[in-house]
């Protein structure tokens, strides 16, 4: 029984990669920090360890007799934290693993970066080897991480891969349950022509991806993006969404530069405040930056085939948001890109 070590393994994504994996035969590991929300492990059998990347050094014990890491804890656009907290987790905490991991003598390293590392799509659909084109300092310290793990393959041969997910949605998300919500409740506003492209990716895919580079020798020391069958336009997926809440397309526009500069207005009066602003610039760039990409090489080499068209992965999605009457009470979560 091969041994796994997911990191961050209360999170999302970690949560169904757990599942999948335990479901494979795998003896998991989860790693997660003390206190964390444990809703989305409860009732997987996992071996758990409590660490914070950003302050512990030692690693060892939860590292000893593992066969695969996958690497999937990072500090995702946490609000109210100094800057240095991205760096000391997206990037000292995954040199830290990376040399546990070294030690323990890993057979293979998962690292999860994100396609945000190619920032505004110029020529889109980007692929691998498309320039790193970051536009704040999450994508940056997600830059510096991955090149650190490239630099840590070549120099200490530890076998790695890299993936970068695409639009992570489905059962249990947070990220876009802002933007069902608004759809559901009548409140959704289109900010720009939505005309943008976007790309989608049914969790439990990605799941399967991340797994199959972890289990497949061609994958040591690439990159891969892992995302759903195809991408559609902002008003296209608005539209998708609408109808599986069995709810009216939002026909409503507004321009895209005002609420930009309301944004910087905010950030300007709210950041010294300590007040969280109610506007963020970087939010207005889910509805003016591409976001569409190739999958080929992750089809090639990994076999990888999204198993879940968009309809059905939302359709799952907004059932779930309904079970659990997400779509109707005060809880909420900003989408944003990746």
């Amino acid at each position: 029984m091969p041994t796994a070590l997911v990191t961050g393994a209360n999170g999302f994504t970690a949560s169904y990669v757990c599942r999948q994996l335990v479901e494979k035969g795998y003896k998991v590991r989860g790693l997660v920090r003390k206190n964390a929300d444990m809703k989305l492990i409860d009732g997987v059998p996992l071996e758990l360890h409590y660490a914070d990347l950003a302050v512990d050094t030692d690693f060892s014990s939860v590292m000893d007799g593992v066969d695969v890491v996958y690497h999937i804890a990072a500090a995702y656009r946490t609000e109210n934290v100094p800057r240095k907290y991205f760096w000391d987790v997206n990037v000292d905490g995954t040199r830290k693993m990376l040399e546990a991991a070294k030690k323990a003598r890993v057979k293979k390293f998962v690292h999860s970066s994100t396609v945000g590392v190619q920032g505004d799509i110029q020529n889109p659909p980007a692929k691998e080897d498309d320039a790193y084109n970051p536009g704040d300092y999450y994508q940056e310290s997600k830059v510096d991480g991955e090149k650190l793990v490239l630099e840590f393959y070549k120099k200490e041969k530890l076998p790695i891969t890299i993936i970068r997910p695409v639009g992570i949605y489905g059962p249990g998300d947070t990220r876009f349950l802002k933007l069902f919500k608004h759809i559901y409740n009548g409140k959704f506003r289109m900010i720009g022509s939505g005309k943008v492209l976007y790309h989608m990716t049914y969790v439990e895919d990605l799941a399967r991806g991340f797994i199959l580079a972890g289990e497949k020798d061609e994958s040591i020391g690439e990159v891969f993006t892992i995302g759903g069958e195809g991408f559609l336009t902002l008003s296209e997926l608005v539209s998708k969404i609408a109808s599986v809440l069995n709810k009216p397309v939002p026909k409503l526009n507004i321009p895209v530069w005002p609420v930009w500069f309301g944004g910087l207005l905010c950030e300007i009066i709210c950041k010294p405040l300590g007040i969280s602003p109610p506007i963020y610039r970087r939010r207005v760039d889910f509805f003016v930056k591409d976001r569409a990409f190739d999958i080929s090489k992750a089809k090639r080499i990994l076999g990888y085939s999204p198993k879940v068209s968009l309809d059905e992965g939302l359709k799952k999605t907004a059932d779930w948001y309904i079970k659990n009457k997400w779509l109707n009470n005060s809880y909420e979560i900003n989408y944003e890109n990746s």
